[in-house]
């Protein structure tokens, strides 16, 4: 008798306790139903949950928290408007505040999600209120005002509509189901790309690149099978010559962790074999979405290591002079929060920062923002670059072309059966967004004066005023092209060394450079020969004078470094003026002009018997 009093006692507690859960149903198998579908549901396996919450609500169609479940499971799928109508009927058989507040923060940002702002408002607010009183849920309830900042914002943002011209590029790039993350090489003449062959996170993904040829995009290619393989690799990020390219891997190369960054270089039309950036860079953790500067100096990426702010940040590494990758650091607070920050872009002009946050007031989820360094070379307060670029959905990368008018990014979407689709779009920035700073782009060829083979020669991009390298590169030893970066349009010297080889400059002015895109410069080097001459064209001095201006350094410290790559070689300086004054004057002029130079020289410890400093006046201009 005890021992069936003792099963009734276990079988009537755990009815009280079914009854204390506070679902409204009392009926069994809907509420085994309901537990079961929640295991399913939290395992994404939204088919079973469905099926089963259907069921569920078959046993007793006013079960509330069983409509609710059901609505999560269509808002997980981003079948809004069947979770909509799936909410609002499972609250309409309800008063209580408490199970209300549910559906409003769901009803709210199940609107939100859709981009109907004005329809998000209400519900967002119901439930705000209602919560705010238990404090029952801080989460959600800073979620719900987040999401009412973004309506505000929104509201602002249609006041002041932007006009950029926004279309999506052709069906010739646009050909697969995603393609996302787009980065050109500074000259426009190829755009980069990765695609990924379906919507699973397994699914291969490869980097494809298109070329600019007859005013249209070519059809995308691999961009090499030293990089992409039957595993996926991700985002990348090129230097302004297209030489250099950092992308993403994340399994079947050797690594540091989850995922790391890899780095290949184009020799010709041939790119190396990868090779991982090191521990510096890398970490045991997950390093992503790569973003070099135009010369390749300064890496930007993204990682959820520790120390940083949130879980995803923004952090950087610069190349060291032995060409190794320094210890990466965090971007700083001024562009990472408590939140994500994702998808780092740093335009050629090396002054204005793209990135993507779902932690800054926006349009919902992840918006692009924008932010420029000050004259400390500290970052200045992020600031949303609107619409249409940003939306209710995610943006997740911006890339500005050279221009600073024309921007590349991808859009994703929800097809009608649910599925995502990513497309690659550009807009023409309007009058209010342009980039203030233009850079100009400067390439060329370096080849042999007399053979006119293609030289490796390095190219350095020098602003006179401040005597400081601009930006640094090598022209391809099979073709002997190169492609710089000149952020400022200021006075510069672009001065070519290669081995073997006289030294070559070109100066150019504010005014030679103001109103160009870019500029050619091809370089016909000449060997180091007796008899053979190289004009220094960044030497200067003050008129009616012999004393070296400032400006001068830059050239001179090339010709010091190039005398100590040469110790056999001994020249000779040689000084001219214009043809103002007498002849005997500027004769003398021209005799002390090329003596300062020979003394600088010596000051840095080239021997005196390897130089010669000759005057010749007006008489060779």
């Amino acid at each position: 008798m005890f021992k069936y009093w003792l099963l009734y006692s276990i079988i009537f507690y755990s009815l009280n306790c079914l009854g204390q859960t506070g679902l409204s149903t009392q009926n069994k198998k809907a509420i085994a139903l309901y537990t079961e579908a929640d295991n399913y549901r939290v395992r994404r396996q939204f088919k079973e949950a469905e099926s089963l919450l259907l069921d569920a609500i078959k046993k007793d169609d006013q079960f509330i928290e069983a409509y609710l479940r059901l609505g999560l499971v269509y808002k997980a799928q981003k079948l809004y408007s069947q979770a909509l109508s799936t909410f609002e009927k499972g609250s309409s058989y309800t008063n209580d505040p408490k199970k209300l507040k549910a559906f409003w923060f769901e009803i709210g940002e199940s609107y939100f999600l859709m981009g109907e702002y004005q329809k998000a408002q209400e519900p967002l607010i119901q439930y705000q209120q209602n919560e705010l009183a238990t404090i029952a849920n801080k989460q959600k309830i800073e979620s719900a005002q987040r999401m009412l900042n973004s309506i505000t914002f929104y509201n602002e943002q249609k006041q002041n509509p932007s006009r950029h011209r926004t279309e999506p590029l052709s069906d010739t790039v646009n050909q697969f189901l995603l393609q996302y993350f787009p980065v050109l090489t500074a000259d426009g003449s190829q755009l980069i790309f990765t695609r990924r062959k379906g919507n699973k996170d397994t699914d291969d993904e490869d980097i494809m690149v298109c070329d600019w040829e007859s005013n249209t995009w070519s059809l995308p290619k691999s961009i090499s099978p030293n990089i992409n393989s039957k595993l996926n690799e991700g985002t990348c990020t090129i230097t302004a010559d297209g030489r250099r390219i950092i992308f993403t891997s994340c399994v079947g190369r050797q690594g540091w962790g989850s995922c790391d960054l890899y780095e290949s270089v184009k020799i010709g039309d041939d790119w190396s074999q990868p090779k991982n950036l090191g521990p510096r860079v890398n970490s045991p953790d997950w390093e992503s979405q790569p973003a070099l500067s135009a010369d390749g100096r300064v890496l930007y990426f993204v990682s959820d290591r520790r120390g940083g702010f949130g879980r995803r940040d923004i952090w950087y590494s610069t190349k060291l002079s032995n060409g190794e990758w320094s210890k990466a650091k965090n971007a700083g607070k001024e562009i990472n929060t408590v939140y994500d920050e994702i998808s780092p872009f740093i335009h050629v002009n090396g002054n204005t920062f793209f990135f993507a946050t779902n932690g800054l007031d926006g349009l919902g989820g992840y918006d692009i923002f924008k932010t420029e360094k000050d004259e400390n070379g500290n970052w200045q307060k992020p600031i949303n670059v609107g619409m249409p670029i940003n939306n209710h959905e995610d943006q997740y990368a911006l890339f500005v072309a050279s221009d600073g008018v024309t921007t590349y990014y991808a859009h994703e979407e929800t097809d009608a059966k649910g599925n995502s689709v990513s497309l690659l779009y550009k807009t023409v920035l309007s009058d209010d967004v342009v980039l203030a700073s233009k850079p100009l782009i400067v390439k060329g060829l370096v080849q042999d004066a007399v053979t006119k083979e293609p030289l490796k020669s390095s190219i350095e991009l020098i602003a006179m005023k401040k005597d400081s390298l601009i930006s640094f590169s090598y022209s391809d030893s099979i073709k002997g092209t190169y492609v710089l970066v000149l952020p400022e349009r200021k006075e510069f010297a672009l001065i070519a060394r290669c081995p073997g080889y006289m030294l070559k400059s070109i100066h150019l002015s504010e005014n030679d450079i103001e109103h160009l895109e870019s500029k050619e410069f091809n370089f016909e080097l000449v060997k180091i020969e007796k008899g053979k001459t190289a004009v220094l064209n960044n030497i200067f001095f003050d008129f009616n004078s012999a004393v070296l201006k400032q400006e001068s350094k830059s050239e001179l410290e090339k010709v010091v470094a190039w005398l100590k790559e040469n110790p056999s070689v001994k020249i000779e300086i040689g000084g001219h003026t214009d043809n103002i004054g007498s002849t005997e004057y500027n004769l003398e002029l021209s005799r002390k002009r090329a003596e300062s130079v020979k003394i600088y020289l010596t000051n840095r410890q080239i021997p005196e018997y390897r130089l010669v400093s000759q005057g010749f006046g007006s008489s060779q201009p």
